[in-house]
């Protein structure tokens, strides 16, 4: 008879790894001993109360603030203190609360300006028009009118930005981070401005990029039930520390979770 294997079953390295992450401003901690993973093909929120330090993590994972102390890891690969470029070279990228787009360009022209990190030709190319560069620029339309269609913004290519309808923007903004081929995409309370119709079908979309680009999210999210419908794990926060990461059924009947929300007598 043959023996049992005994041998360990590696474990896949975590998509982002973040280690007791710490953020100083002069005397106030806002973040204090933040630590947790995200894996491949994960939906993993962020939520807490106002203030919790919940955008402040997002801002030191995404390079725009350098941390005080702790480690940000992306595929094993340490990314602590990166500038935000840097960090989007490397596949991660990410929305804002407030729309962040080029209002007065058109729609399509936003996702190809987006494209500029994955086109190789130069300046030089550009300028003489080369064949390279005319390749590299009808396959970065073609790449564009990909995203539109996936969006349903195809009808809106040539209107400005500006112009679009609040929840039209928001998906715009979503796949101009997406045209970018991330590895991570950070959405940082995309729900926000939308009615109940636009949050369902936002649901849907996430969904659907995670199955169908077999990329992880990392939400910040204020609405619970968007929240609770599409995460796999979720941590909480409190006043810069983390309360607990746990799936959604178990977060919703955390005695800590309901205190940090609804206080106690």
């Amino acid at each position: 008879m043959t023996e049992p294997s005994t041998a360990l079953v590696p474990v896949p390295t975590p998509l982002l790894e973040v280690r007791a992450l710490l953020m100083r401003f002069g005397g106030l901690l806002a973040v204090d001993g933040v630590a947790f993973d995200v894996r491949a093909n994960e939906v993993f929120s962020i939520i807490g109360p106002n203030g919790a330090g919940k955008t402040t993590v997002f801002n030191c994972i995404g390079g725009f603030y350098k941390p005080s102390g702790g480690q940000i890891l992306l595929a094993g690969e340490n990314i602590t203190g990166l500038p935000s470029h840097r960090v989007a070279r490397k596949g991660l990228v990410r929305t804002f609360q407030g729309v962040r787009l080029f209002k007065n360009l058109t729609v399509l022209e936003n996702l190809l300006v987006a494209q500029h990190m994955q086109v190789k030709n130069g300046l030089l190319s550009g300028l003489l028009i080369t064949r390279a560069y005319r390749r590299a620029e009808q396959a970065a339309i073609e790449h564009a009118k990909q995203w539109l269609d996936f969006m349903g913004l195809r009808e809106y290519a040539n209107r400005e930005a500006g112009n679009l309808a609040y929840g039209h923007q928001r998906r715009l903004e979503i796949a101009r981070c997406m045209i970018t081929r991330p590895r991570l995409l950070m959405l940082d309370e995309p729900a926000a401005g939308l009615n109940p119709q636009e949050k369902r079908d936002l649901a849907l979309m996430i969904d659907r990029i995670r199955r169908e680009y077999n990329i992880a999210v990392l939400l910040i999210e204020h609405d619970m039930r968007l929240v609770m419908d599409i995460s796999d794990r979720i941590l909480v926060m409190e006043h810069g520390r983390p309360i607990t990461v746990d799936r959604p059924e178990a977060v919703q009947s955390d005695e800590r979770v309901i205190k940090a929300y609804l206080g106690e007598e």
